[in-house]
């Protein structure tokens, strides 16, 4: 692309968990979840240099944040935002998950701490005082308003997993109840406004599209992260476009494991494509075998259907050695095909951290 320029800042494949994505246009400057945090205990490396490599990042995201007017929040996760570093914010617009609905009750808390402070700061008041008459007018809107969120997957909720389909069915089930649970949370939770203070602005986006000059920002509705009804919550994904060029960073769909999100990123046919993978890290363990085929297959897909000139294949991938054996399909599809798909440290002349340590560990014996 001429237009969009993609600047990769952190991704895991640089040894600490984020995917924090500097996107340049000719009309706006957009910092993509600016958070970061160490790996995993069973990462092969110190803790020192897990610490070493997590500052590394967020002096790395602090920097790019000096560049950008637009900061994107996808969710309330600490490797996609800063909670307590707000100097990054300072006269930017902040797109960010919408608090009130579509999260779950850690997010929701981490959210209520997160903006207290930015009304502090930024606003010289309290959310409370903020929150108030709104909370007023929520509760005749609440009701009837969430549908059943598999209406929406109509791929995978009729997908045929054999002798798996009983099993899906009453997680499904139990889903739906954790689902109404999270309801009747959000009808009863403070509602937290969108802000408009004279150095922060604060939009919701999820299912909107916004102009800067001839770019446009557009946002995917909440996303389940990872799975159906899924505990960790809701993201977004966003798509930046100018003219006739097109990119997408994906956030966190894992995968993505749901054939439904593949098939959107699939019609959007973006030139350039941020996309997160399975956590093959938690594989037998938060992550099974068929939900993994199923990121698998979903990933590989992709990559043989968009026109894109650059995939970057990156963040949950690279948190343990194995993560190209188990996506091996997705890799050997982008050769078969002539796509271009890497690491983003690969895209910016790097091994991945994880391969590059365990070589080194070899290499000591």
């Amino acid at each position: 692309m001429e237009k969009i320029i993609v600047k990769p800042v952190w991704f895991d494949s640089l040894g600490a968990k984020s995917s924090c994505t500097l996107v340049e246009t000719p009309d706006a400057r957009i910092l993509i979840d600016p958070g970061i945090a160490a790996m995993q205990p069973s990462f092969p490396a110190s803790a020192a240099k897990k610490q070493e490599w997590r500052e590394d990042g967020r002096k790395a995201i602090k920097k790019a944040s000096k560049e950008a007017d637009i900061i994107i929040i996808s969710h309330y996760h600490y490797d996609h935002y800063f909670p307590t570093d707000f100097s990054i914010y300072k006269n930017k617009v902040v797109f960010a998950k919408k608090p009130n609905e579509y999260i779950n009750d850690s997010q929701r808390a981490r959210a209520d701490s997160f903006y207290s402070r930015i009304c502090e700061i930024y606003g010289k008041t309290t959310l409370e005082s903020l929150s108030l008459e709104k909370t007023k007018e929520k509760a005749k809107e609440m009701k009837n308003k969430y549908p059943d969120p598999l209406a929406d997957l109509p791929i995978s909720r009729h997908k045929d997993f054999g002798d798996y389909n009983k099993r899906r069915s009453e997680l499904f089930d139990k889903g739906s109840k954790w689902f109404a649970g999270r309801v009747a949370n959000w009808a009863k939770n403070p509602v937290i406004p969108e802000l408009d203070f004279p150095l922060l602005k604060l939009k919701y986006p999820e299912g909107e599209e916004f102009k800067f000059g001839d770019t446009t920002l557009r946002f995917s509705k909440p996303l389940f992260h990872g799975i159906e009804f899924s505990r960790v919550g809701w993201v977004f994904y966003t798509i930046v476009e100018h003219e006739n060029e097109k990119f997408i960073h994906s956030s966190d769909l894992n995968g993505p494991i749901i054939e439904d999100y593949a098939q959107q990123i699939i019609h959007e046919n973006p030139q350039v494509l941020i996309l997160d993978g399975p956590m093959t890290y938690m594989f037998g363990y938060l992550l099974s075998r068929i939900n993994l085929n199923r990121a698998v297959e979903n990933a590989a897909e992709i990559v043989r259907s968009i026109d894109a000139e650059l995939i970057i294949y990156d963040h949950h991938l690279p948190r343990e050695r194995k993560f190209r054996e188990r996506t091996e399909k997705v890799w050997s599809t982008a050769k078969e095909a002539n796509k271009k798909l890497m690491t983003a440290a690969e895209f910016l002349g790097h091994k991945p951290v994880v391969l590059s340590v365990v070589e080194k560990k070899r290499k000591s014996f």
